[in-house]
């Protein structure tokens, strides 16, 4: 891959990692200021924008297929605004270096291809151990006899003509021992940097696990569930 000093043709890559992101346009205004500022500095001309709106775990991107096709056709130069947002991501950071196309980081533009291969190969090592960590756990807790999850107990109960008592309690007690079986999982997140409500809540999507009710996490329900763990360990 041979690097050009001064590109005068870009083609831009966006991403956001959620469709309510992509929706709000959360992040994409800065990732644009970023390049726009990058290509008025350089001279340079931006032929096309391509936004992807999907989950980090998630191996498929097709406006980054679409972005590198276009680059190539062109001879321009791939562009994207911070290299650190994507350097935890694994696939694209594999899917850049096999392309063949010359491409910039706003936030590092003396990146390089050995950098990005590095890179890739770090980022793949961290998603393979974090996915091993998060497997023991849950398999640890099965182990235990503890059953991860009843989205039905509740309904159940209702069904049975149990009281609001004994409702609660339920409740209450398969909470808890949902938020304890999850303690070491969300330990284990935060150790590899995702700290933010938000970073975890997409972590845990794209690895599959799922809320207690088996749905999908957001900030509200991992807030919750970080309360209830910091309860939990209050008690212990």
């Amino acid at each position: 891959m041979v690097r050009s000093t001064a590109p005068n043709r870009l083609v831009a890559y966006e991403r956001v990692s959620t469709a309510r992101q992509g929706r709000s346009g959360l992040g994409l205004d800065a990732q644009r200021a970023a390049i726009d500022a990058f290509a008025r500095a350089r001279s340079a001309e931006v032929l096309a924008r391509f936004t992807e709106v999907e989950s980090g775990g998630r191996n498929d991107r097709p406006e980054l297929d679409k972005a590198l096709s276009l680059a190539r056709l062109t001879g321009a130069t791939l562009v994207i605004a911070k290299l650190d947002r994507l350097s935890r991501n694994a696939a694209f950071l594999l899917t850049l270096q096999a392309s063949g196309v010359r491409f910039l980081a706003c936030d590092m533009p003396e990146a390089n291809d050995l950098t990005v291969g590095i890179m890739a190969l770090v980022a793949q090592a961290e998603r393979d151990a974090i996915s091993r960590r998060t497997k023991e756990a849950l398999a640890a807790a099965k182990a235990r006899g503890v059953r991860l999850g009843n989205p039905n107990g509740a309904a159940a109960l209702k069904r049975a003509g149990k009281g609001g008592t004994a409702l609660h309690e339920t409740v209450r007690h398969n909470a808890d021992s949902f938020a304890r079986d999850l303690a070491p999982v969300i330990a284990a997140l935060q150790s590899e940097g995702h700290t933010s409500l938000r970073a975890l809540a997409t972590e845990l999507n794209a690895r599959g696990i799922q809320t207690r009710r088996g749905g999908r996490w957001h900030v509200s329900n991992v807030r919750n569930l970080r309360s209830r763990i910091a309860q939990l360990h209050a008690v212990t």
